[in-house]
């Protein structure tokens, strides 16, 4: 750790570590902040920070933001929140729509509805405090921003929905910047104690694109979608 930062590059299946190799496919990277890593880091799968020192864990398709705007609000009536059919593999609903999908987190199942609400493009200059450095030179951020409820039946308390990823024009994959802590441009809390039917939560991801084009549309593939098969917004 180096002032309480710490950046790293990590391998997955759709990404290649710097050291020495060609890049092929997405960048992932991660930046952590001592602080903030407590309340965060084990919630996301495989990833999902305080102003100053922000915690990040990144893929090159995107980034994300502080916890302190994500409070649940309470459900608004008396009636159970219903969930409707489960939105099918392919599925493209347009932003500010939302879709039912089976969530999974762990050994916690559950049903959401989800909506992404908008995808808001940021400044590069708003990457400083990751300390990323060149891993993000010539990409601009974007904040992919959604809502979920909890429609179903099961507490779904300290859970953590991350499964969210910008997509760029074209359909594929964004950049993505996985982020441990607070980064006050795109929060990203887990669900809070007593996360139950009705209750309701936003989130961000971040998501980094070349100059020359634009994250255009987000989607989501936690189980039991997959990459490319899951459910998406434009």
């Amino acid at each position: 750790m180096d002032g309480g930062r710490h950046v790293k590059t990590i391998r997955n299946s759709r990404t290649v570590a710097l050291a020495g190799l060609a890049v092929v496919g997405a960048l992932t990277m991660t930046a952590c902040n001592d602080d903030a890593a407590s309340s965060d880091s084990a919630t996301t799968p495989p990833a999902t920070q305080a102003p100053a020192a922000p915690t990040a864990a990144a893929t090159t398709p995107a980034a994300t933001t502080p916890a302190a705007s994500g409070s649940a609000a309470a459900p608004t009536g008396g009636a159970p929140a219903q969930a409707g059919p489960t939105a099918a593999p392919g599925t493209t609903l347009k932003i500010g729509d939302a879709a039912t999908v089976p969530f999974t987190s762990g050994s916690t199942k559950g049903t959401v509805t989800l909506a992404v609400t908008s995808i808001d493009k940021g400044d590069p200059a708003d990457l400083a405090p990751l300390k990323l450095g060149d891993k993000v030179t010539g990409m601009v951020p974007y904040y992919v921003r959604f809502k979920v409820t909890n429609t179903g039946s099961t507490d779904l308390s300290f859970a953590s929905l991350t499964q969210v990823k910008g997509t760029l024009p074209d359909g594929s994959e964004a950049s993505e910047v996985m982020l441990i802590g607070t980064f006050d441009k795109c929060p990203h809390p887990s669900f809070p104690k007593g996360f139950t039917n009705g209750q309701s939560i936003t989130s961000c991801v971040l998501a980094l694109a070349p100059t020359a084009t634009k994250v255009a549309g987000a989607e989501y593939w936690g189980e039991p979608y997959t990459l490319g098969k899951g459910v998406n917004w434009k």
